[in-house]
């Protein structure tokens, strides 16, 4: 080992480690081929969608009335829907991360159910939980004169249902990873648990809880088959942007590519602010 070599391992020494190398490694061709044709596979219909974009017409296309009933509705559901998620979904978090109790492994795991249950099926559940003949939702018809299937509110609900289980995951996360010490001295000073969680909690959790939050919003914006099972596609009233391009592909392709090409992009927002959370090893 050389002078220069050695003076620079004692600064990474002091530094707090050694210091690391980045060794390139001959890419192995078995390896290779099937990782660039899952790439091209990946990545050929979005380039697709971006060749086949109707970029002059495309102004006049996402201004027509129904485009933007269509997108202001999703917009609106997608934003109600992740508030109703971090009303419900961080307390949610914070019972599953900090206390025991019995059966808690089982209670994740139906949390977390939504997240692999097909869309479809959710609103299926969803309709005869909270129809109008529903197990709950017969109460709400004739106690309150409430009727959630078929509305906007149903709509958020439908949303709410497949986008609360990525808050709920991130958030939790994120308090695992947390000190609960700050908690326990918080307590010990006289404040009470709601404080201690309100005061030294939220803060120490803010950025898992944005994150999750995104998360949701991006999921809730994207939702199609539990809305359409419990909601319906009335335009104005239920109807929202992957509705929008289900049934526009049938008529109007060109507002088709439109409508996908928003989602597109708002799919890539959310990557990119979430980069620095997950992208940082890379």
């Amino acid at each position: 080992m050389t002078k220069a070599d050695e003076s620079g391992a004692v600064a990474g020494t002091l530094r707090g480690g050694p210091r690391r190398r980045r060794v390139r490694t001959a890419v192995p061709l078995p390896l290779l081929l099937p990782g660039a044709v899952a790439l091209a596979f990946l990545l050929l219909p979005l380039l697709a969608l971006l060749l086949r974009a109707p970029w002059s017409s495309l102004p006049s296309l996402l201004t027509s009335t129904e485009v933007w009933q269509a997108l202001q509705l999703s917009l609106l559901s997608a934003t109600a829907a992740t508030a109703v998620s971090l009303v419900l979904g961080v307390p949610l978090a914070w019972l599953l991360a900090r206390t025991e109790f019995p059966g808690r492994g089982l209670v994740r795991a139906l949390v977390t159910l939504p997240l692999v249950l097909p869309p479809v099926v959710g609103g299926v559940a969803l309709l005869l939980a909270l129809g109008r003949n529903g197990v709950v939702g017969q109460w709400l018809d004739s106690w309150f004169g409430i009727t959630l299937p078929f509305t906007t509110a149903g709509v958020v609900v439908a949303e709410s249902f497949v986008a609360m289980p990525f808050l709920v995951i991130s958030v939790e996360g994120t308090l695992r990873a947390a000190d609960p010490r700050y908690e326990e001295a918080a307590t010990t000073l006289g404040a009470s648990r709601f404080t201690a969680f309100r005061r030294v909690t939220l803060p120490l959790i803010a950025p898992g809880i944005a994150a999750g939050a995104v998360l949701a919003w991006a999921r809730a914006l994207g939702e199609f088959g539990a809305t359409i099972t419990f909601a319906g596609n009335f335009p104005g009233r239920t109807q929202t942007m992957p509705l929008a391009v289900y049934l526009a592909l049938q008529n109007d392709p060109e507002a088709a590519i439109a409508l996908s090409l928003v989602l597109l992009t708002v799919s890539i927002a959310v990557l990119a602010g979430l980069r620095d959370r997950w992208m940082a090893g890379a």
